[in-house]
């Protein structure tokens, strides 16, 4: 098997076995990177520094040194932190954003022996789900680069779906991880939100935004978990999914999908039958309507406090109103510059979605959960397939009519973001032109021990999915 095919897994076994050494593995990785430059995956990468740090990484483990991830590629997206490393957030204001410290989630991968490969694309701010980024260039999905990667955290999805690193860091408000993971045949986590160490990624919602692992299998994710999290002891022994109770909710997560998302939930429905799931039909209750009363109140009306204390705190000289003023993406200035014209959501409203929606929607998913004795629930984890790049992002197809892109991709994801409990997506091969398909598991609060065995478990007997095929 090349160095580039391997798994996170692989890749610590390997080098824990001195079959080969991280400067190898990085040397073949950059080469990758390179033929494959066009997925326009990456902001910043610095090849030299990635070989320092590759040296430095096989110099620590002749020396005996057994730190985890010691040696390990993973990309990180470029909202998130590292000391002197510019972090642009896919923005031109911060182009040169230059932190002192690492944020926290990036100081636990570099304590463990990671080496930072590279900084990703992304949708500009992080707002959005198609990562077609006017300021830096779209990034492309490795499986057709015509279409999209999905977004926010697009760059990381194409760069681990295209095998140029086994694994990467995103973040996710409202879908940004599992997304992209989902159209590039990826496995991504958004975690219980606090889970990992808040603070150092350019914000959007202080109340939603969490950094989420991705990679191309569930055990280098529950993997990389651990890590983020601080988790000490052994693991959890996988379930017998035999014993295992899914929830499978209709109404809203399973309506007007495009008709190859339709087929593909119904094998994956089937295939979970014949592993022994038992499968539980039943609809949760209010979610829309609660969902959409307190997502958009809280993540507009925190954008503007938590980003002017990132500035403050990153000593930039810059405002929230500098930062939008400099905005390179349609969508992005239309969802931003409405906020500084006497647009900016109402305190009261802010704090009703607080308070009373989302606590609501938090009780509407531990009753569901509870009351039909689940361990998760399953449903597609985008409605629709990756549109093309030059598709007008203003608009997707929905059953027929044009709605907003960012709410039709994040329609199924969104809900369980807002209630803060943890979402895993898992690929599930691909369709019939090669695209990646893909299902997610949302599992009750503080359950991403059980979520993340019940999806190793999963993913052991789905199809395979292939390598993209890319021409270039």
């Amino acid at each position: 098997m090349a160095l580039h095919d391997l798994t996170l897994v692989d890749v610590l076994d390997g080098l824990t076995k001195r079959t080969f050494s991280a400067e190898e593995l990085a040397r073949a990785l950059i080469a990758r990177a390179r033929h494959y430059a066009d997925l326009n995956a990456f902001i910043a990468f610095d090849e030299e520094q990635i070989l320092k740090d590759a040296r430095h990484a096989d110099e620590r483990r002749a020396a005996g040194d057994a730190t985890p991830l010691l040696g390990a590629p993973i990309v990180l997206k470029d909202n998130i932190d590292v000391a002197g490393i510019v972090t642009t957030g896919g923005t031109n204001a911060l182009r040169h954003n230059v932190p002192k410290r690492s944020a926290p989630v990036a100081q636990r991968l570099l304590d463990a022996g990671a080496l930072v490969f590279g900084k990703a694309n992304l949708h500009e701010l992080a707002f959005g789900c198609t990562s077609n980024n006017a300021s830096f260039g779209a990034a492309r999905n490795p499986y057709d680069p015509d279409r999209i990667a999905g977004g926010s955290s697009g760059g990381t999805a194409a760069a681990v779906g295209a095998r140029l690193a086994p694994a990467g860091i995103g973040s996710d408000t409202g879908g940004s991880v599992r997304i992209p993971a989902g159209f590039c045949g990826n496995a991504g986590l958004r975690p219980t939100t606090d889970r990992y160490p808040a603070g150092g990624v350019v914000p959007i919602s202080h109340t939603r935004d969490t950094a989420g692992p991705m990679a191309r299998s569930v055990a280098d994710v529950r993997l990389l978990d651990g890590i983020l999290a601080g988790r000490e002891g052994p693991l959890p022994a996988l379930p017998n999914l035999a014993d295992v109770r899914i929830g499978v909710p209709r109404t809203l997560f399973f309506e007007t999908l495009d008709p190859t998302i339709a087929t593909g939930a119904a094998a994956i429905l089937e295939r979970f039958k014949s592993y022994g799931v038992t499968l539980v039909e039943a609809d949760i209750p209010d979610v829309e309507a609660v969902h959409k009363a307190g997502n958009f109140p809280v993540l507009l009306y925190e954008a503007i406090v938590d980003l002017n204390a990132y500035l403050a705190a990153n000593e930039t000289g810059l405002d929230f109103a500098a930062v939008v003023g400099e905005v390179g993406s349609p969508d992005v200035q239309q969802i931003l510059e409405p906020l500084l014209a006497g647009g900016a959501i109402d305190e009261s409203a802010y704090r009703e979605a607080l308070t009373v929606h989302r606590p609501r929607l938090q009780d509407i998913y531990a009753t569901y959960f509870r009351d039909h004795q689940l361990d998760a629930v399953v449903y597609p984890t985008v409605p629709v397939l990756p549109m093309l790049i030059d598709q007008p992002q203003s608009g997707a197809m929905e059953d027929g009519d044009t709605v907003p892109a960012i709410n039709l991709f994040d329609r199924n994801t969104g809900p369980a973001s807002n209630a803060g409990i943890p979402s895993l997506t898992i690929p599930a091969g691909v369709d019939e032109n090669g695209l990646p398909l893909s299902f997610t598991i949302d599992a009750p609060v503080g359950a991403d021990d059980a979520l993340l065995g019940l999806g190793v478990a999963l993913d052991a007997v789905e199809p395979e999915t292939p390598a993209p095929q890319l021409a270039w």
